[in-house]
């Protein structure tokens, strides 16, 4: 049964069936295989939906577009520019700082390259910076929309392995900041060999005039991690505080969003949510399925057996999410893998906090590697270009991540150093 349903997924793929479609055919056959009552679909399907830390999701991309509407997106990038925007290969440093920024309110990658990328692609364009160098950096800085809290896909993982979703936010500030230091020295670097961006200080506000009009923007992330770490809400209650703010900010404040707007800005948002919340139902009637077949049991046994020692099987399972990141959409991963892969990391004596920013940082990957990486789609729609444009200036980048994602899973105390301090009794 379990071959079946792998069999059939993969088939899908390789025909270009959508992810959320391939789960749910396979797992459909998987039912009929073994004469199961096809009732239990549907339980299934609405259970794996049916959480509250998955109301985060919607509000979040919600957010994230009243952002980019409301003129808070294009405030963060000037604000960022002013801070390290003087000097050579700035622009790409403020292409990391401000997705940086405004990661700690959007949760998505994907809303974080059309928010960000829509500025910041055509002026990287504008300083003589290749198009696909652009398109290839904007997708590979809005990676930190899912390591930086708030996070989707940590709250998908806490919710499928029965973490603390606070305790991920927590922890996933150090990976975000090494990330993210990581990108904006190899920039730097990178542009000082290319000989690029040497008038990208042009045009850029002096600190404090750009500070004060990003105030209200920058007061945002402010609001909602403070709110999340000083127990006022949860992270799902901030989802919906981060809707509010946004919409108050860019209505009565900033006065870009019109109520004309706001049928556009609810039915992209509509959309994109139901797209992950339609992959999370089949996912998790995926899993329940190779569950019930043993196969996580099965699977524990053998890297127990293969992988005898925790660094590994670290190894190991960066290995196979690096590739399975490459062809399943991180969401649809981390439902169907957290609950097979978390037991199995706890058995070896790893923080499942850790595990989980492991996971995270690994499957992001995914979203920008080809063939069905969604950021370099979305890049490649923000500059209008062939996504065969984007990969050589792609696999630098990749590099990076990767050499942050080794010292990630072998210096635990990158992720759990504030998770101790914070929860230290």
């Amino acid at each position: 049964m379990t071959a079946a349903m792998i069999t059939t997924m993969v088939l899908c793929f390789a025909l270009s069936v959508s992810v959320a479609v391939s789960i749910g055919l396979s797992a459909v056959l998987g039912i009929q295989v073994t004469n199961t009552n096809m009732l239990i679909s549907v339980k299934e399907m609405f259970n794996s939906i049916n959480k509250f830390p998955l109301a985060a999701i919607p509000f979040f991309i919600l957010a994230g577009n009243l952002m980019e509407t409301g003129g808070i997106s294009r405030r963060l990038v000037e604000f960022a520019k002013s801070i390290v925007g003087g000097v050579q290969g700035g622009l790409p440093m403020t292409c990391v700082l401000t997705c940086m920024i405004f990661a700690a309110v959007s949760g998505s990658s994907v809303a974080t390259t059309f928010a960000v990328g829509a500025i910041l692609i055509p002026a990287l364009i504008k300083h003589k910076y290749p198009v696909g160098y652009a398109a290839a950096l904007q997708a590979t800085s809005a990676e930190l929309g899912v390591i930086i809290p708030p996070s989707i896909p940590m709250i998908l993982y806490g919710v499928s392995a029965e973490v603390s979703i606070g305790e991920l936010f927590i922890a996933g500030f150090g990976p975000g900041l090494l990330i993210s230091g990581a990108l904006m020295l190899f920039v730097w670097i990178y542009c000082k060999i290319k000989g690029w961006g040497k008038n990208d200080g042009d045009g850029r506000m002096p600190f404090l005039k750009a500070a004060w009009q990003a105030g209200w923007a920058l007061l945002m992330p402010v609001i909602i991690l403070g709110g999340i770490y000083g127990g006022i809400f949860t992270p799902t209650e901030a989802s919906a505080v981060a809707v509010f703010y946004a919409l108050i900010v860019g209505m009565v404040i900033y006065r870009e969003i019109r109520i004309s707007d706001l049928y556009l800005i609810l039915r992209k948002s509509v959309l994109s949510s139901a797209v992950i919340m339609f992959i999370i139902a089949n996912a998790g009637l995926f899993a329940f399925l190779i569950t019930r077949a043993g196969v996580p049991d099965e699977i524990g046994r053998w890297l127990e057996a293969v992988l005898q020692s925790p660094l590994l099987f670290l190894l190991g399972v960066n290995a196979a999410l690096f590739v399975i990141g490459m062809f399943i959409e991180t969401s649809a991963a981390i439902i169907v893998l957290a609950p097979i892969l978390a037991p199995v990391a706890m058995h070896f004596g790893i923080d499942p906090v850790h595990f989980g920013l492991i996971m995270v940082v690994n499957l992001a990957l995914g979203m920008i590697t080809p063939p069905f990486g969604v950021n370099l789609f979305a890049a490649c729609t923000v500059a209008k270009i062939s996504l065969d444009r984007i990969i050589p200036y792609l696999v630098p980048f990749v590099l990076v991540i990767l050499a942050c994602l080794m010292v990630i899973t072998y210096v635990p105390q990158i992720s759990l150093f504030l998770r101790d301090l914070a929860y230290a009794k």
